[in-house]
């Protein structure tokens, strides 16, 4: 019925955002009124300080002090729409505030939905088992291994003989180095100078021994 009539939809009403900017617009050409005025009076101040006290210097003073009102008027609608516009951008920021928390809460409930769909699909004592089974397995590798590396054939000996044999066979050992130099020092040709003039010999020809049976020093 009402737009057979010529009634429309209502406009939206402004939002805070158009309104702190018309209020700013409206504060700044007062300011800008206030700063003529002030250029006003300084001109009148200079003029009244170079007039002498008279009818003459009462009028300029008269128009200075009727400025100076307007510019007190101006100054106090400059204040009211500077607070205007402050309790806008508080009400602004107060209601941006609890948009930004709505759509936190949100998030997180969005979250916690999720998060608990994909918990359903864990189950902890498949884990565990699974967990149980992966140790299982590892030790019965290790037994496998040990398994593996056993000696065959290898006959049980005492600690006591084994440290005998050692000792037995490190004696064997130096006698066979000291029955090789015993031999290459029989083997030196006769006749060599070297050998001559520095291993001693006896009568026979032979290298000279001690009573150890080893070779004796040449004579220096």
């Amino acid at each position: 019925m009402n737009r057979l009539f010529g009634k429309g939809n209502k406009a939206p009403p402004p939002s805070l955002d158009d309104c702190i900017q018309k209020v700013d617009t409206r504060a700044d050409t007062v300011d800008k009124r206030i700063a003529k005025i002030d250029a006003e009076l300084k001109k009148y101040k200079d003029q009244m300080s170079k007039m002498r006290e008279g009818p003459a210097k009462n009028a300029v003073k008269q128009k200075a002090m009727r400025l100076l009102k307007q510019k007190k008027q101006y100054e106090n609608q400059s204040d009211g729409l500077r607070n205007q516009a402050f309790n806008m951008e508080q009400t602004n920021y107060t209601t941006q505030n609890l948009k930004d928390t709505q759509a936190t809460v949100a998030a997180m409930k969005s979250g916690l939905k999720e998060m608990k769909k994909e918990y359903k699909k864990v189950n902890i004592d498949k884990i565990e088992d699974m967990q149980d089974d992966l140790e299982d397995m590892m030790e019965q590798a290790n037994d496998i291994q040990e398994v593996m590396g056993r000696s065959y054939g290898v006959p049980e000996l005492d600690e006591d003989d084994l440290e005998a044999e050692l000792e037995a066979l490190g004696d064997e050992l130096g006698m066979d180095e000291d029955a090789d130099f015993l031999n290459e020092a029989a083997n030196v040709p006769e006749g060599d100078p070297a050998s001559s003039s520095k291993q001693p010999t006896s009568a026979d020809g032979q290298v000279a021994v001690d009573e150890f049976g080893l070779p004796q020093m040449p004579a220096t």
